[in-house]
């Protein structure tokens, strides 16, 4: 199995590093992911310029663009692949948050030619360590094996997002749900003559049984999400 990685964090990126730990045994692994941060560019993609493709060594490659230009450059560049995987997001992709992720929106882009894809992000009310993104590993590792069993129909993809527990919590219960439309708060405060975002994350309205409510709850959210009409393979 050929299997892509990339993310909306950059190359260096811890989260990164987890999945690629994570896939490291279940085939022929590459990576690439964007040279710098790219969060929250959505699905964007760069026609208006030359992407610059950085070879890292040992299957990995940096790219000056953004987590759907990584992809689409990847299938053009370097082949066929079975499954394009993202993540491990630094930070929540609950709820609305789908549709400007560009960890996500990296395996729509994938399902949108006929790939199987998968995004991972994880949920923070403190600062991630060590801990937490070996055991992110460990988790991702536990649902791509099970995914990859499961009937996966075209334009299928599929978000997870870990919550924030501590190390004495355990492992916790693994929960397919659907996303949380609640809205983002509204909230932004006057600052050098604009309006900066201050909406809380954490006190986000969280609709019962939703991804949101199962991941601040301390469970795995699960989605299961869909292009608006499949492409034939």
């Amino acid at each position: 199995m050929r299997i892509l990685l990339t993310n909306d964090d950059g190359i260096d990126a811890p989260g990164l590093a987890a999945l690629e730990r994570a896939t490291a045994s279940m085939g022929e692994v590459f990576v690439v992911a964007p040279h710098e941060e790219q969060s929250g560019c959505s699905h964007r993609t760069t026609t208006e310029r030359p992407l610059r493709l950085d070879d890292r060594g040992g299957n990995r490659f940096s790219l000056d663009g953004a987590p759907a230009d990584c992809v689409r450059v990847a299938l053009h560049k370097l082949g066929e692949f079975d499954l394009v995987v993202a993540g491990v997001n630094s930070g929540g992709n609950l709820g609305v948050d789908v549709y400007h992720s560009g960890t996500v929106a990296a395996v729509r882009e994938a399902a949108l030619h006929g790939v199987r894809g998968a995004a991972f992000s994880h949920y923070r009310n403190r600062s991630l360590d060590d801990a937490d993104w070996g055991r992110a590993s460990n988790w991702t590792e536990t649902l791509l094996a099970q995914f990859l069993r499961e009937d996966w129909p075209d334009g299928l993809f599929w978000n997870v997002n870990f919550p924030c527990l501590a190390e004495s919590d355990g492992t916790p219960e693994m929960v397919r749900c659907e996303l949380d439309h609640s809205p983002l708060p509204l909230e932004f405060r006057a600052e050098d003559g604009g309006y900066r975002y201050s909406g809380s994350y954490q006190s986000r309205r969280r609709a019962p049984g939703g991804d949101i409510d199962v991941c601040f709850g301390g469970r795995i959210a699960v989605s299961a999400l869909r292009l608006a009409a499949a492409p034939g393979r």
